[in-house]
């Protein structure tokens, strides 16, 4: 079995888990589960197992599929908070079914994690460690957004906690499975971690840059809660990624705040400036594979790296 072949393993299983005699919750999982999306987050749990020396990928597929729960929760969540119409290129839950509807089918997907995870006791504290900082890293967006105390310390933050935390526990938890030792999954939590700040900070410039059509979502929601792009964030402390470097440029409120924050990013070079932070951190990624010994997983895992900075949706 190949990567691909897994994940196709983790859609049915994911199919199978939001079963419900409730036929809202059941329908509004499905709508949300079956509009495509990367499978980013379940990918690299799969390709740290086979780098930690996993040899049976359908070991991996439960916890995979728990991983891309926690952030499909995440999403819908995400869309109701942000007012979104549009995820991963069709309406979103909330669009469909309404805000209440969308509330309850996020917390749904989030409690059948447990469900996927139950056999998995080991795992269950990486989780729910991550589970926490999502949590911890929407609040701080909304607080600093309501507040308008977005600065660079808080972005870094957000950040950290809302997309590099999940990053990081999907490739550890992988290695886990495959038995890693304690400094091979340590490394797979670092490689993740920087992998999602360069992720997040190109999802970031693109908000800005691109559409609605050619993005997937409904562009600029991230500009009008508040969550600019950071012009600096690489700092390394005991092979951790901390926020550093000058502020962000703070979003006011305006009434086209959008089209207003385009014009000052364009015009101001933060745009390349992001782009070249999100590369530093891609390549500290990779060098936290050199411990490994080399593989066609760990090749794969350099590319993803790679590629977290060079899409272009």
């Amino acid at each position: 079995m190949n990567i691909d072949q897994a994940l196709q393993e983790v859609d049915k299983l994911l199919k199978q888990v939001v079963t419900s005699d409730v036929d809202v919750l059941r329908e509004a999982s499905q709508h949300i589960l079956t509009g495509g999306g990367k499978r980013y987050r379940p990918r690299l749990t799969l390709l740290a197992y086979l780098a930690a020396g996993g040899t049976d990928l359908m070991q991996a597929v439960p916890v995979a599929a728990a991983v891309e729960l926690v952030h499909t929760a995440t999403l819908v969540h995400d869309d109701i908070n942000d007012h979104g119409s549009l995820r991963r290129g069709r309406p979103t839950v909330n669009a469909v079914y309404g805000r209440t509807l969308a509330l309850l089918t996020g917390d749904f997907l989030f409690t059948k994690v447990y469900e996927l995870m139950a056999p998995f006791k080991e795992l269950n504290p990486e989780f729910a460690a991550a589970t926490v900082a999502l949590v911890e890293g929407e609040t701080l967006q909304a607080a600093a957004a309501k507040n308008n105390t977005l600065d660079r310390e808080t972005y870094g933050r957000i950040i950290a906690k809302k997309t590099a935390v999940l990053f990081a526990m999907a490739a550890k938890v992988g290695g886990m499975i495959a038995g890693a030792r304690e400094a091979d999954a340590d490394a797979l939590y670092n490689y993740g971690f920087n992998a999602g700040l360069a992720f997040q900070i190109v999802d970031d410039i693109l908000d800005i840059i691109a559409d609605s059509e050619k993005l997937g979502k409904t562009a600029g929601l991230d500009i009008s809660q508040g969550r600019g792009l950071v012009t600096a964030l690489a700092h390394t402390t005991n092979g951790h990624t901390t926020a550093g470097g000058a502020p962000v440029a703070v979003i006011e409120a305006e009434a086209d705040p959008m089209d207003a924050f385009k014009q000052r990013m364009l015009s101001g070079g933060y745009i390349e400036e992001g782009r070249k932070q999100a590369r530093d951190l891609a390549d500290m990624a990779k060098q936290t594979l050199e411990s490994f010994p080399a593989s066609p997983a760990i090749a794969e895992l350099s590319a993803f790296a790679d590629s977290c900075v060079e899409r272009d949706h």
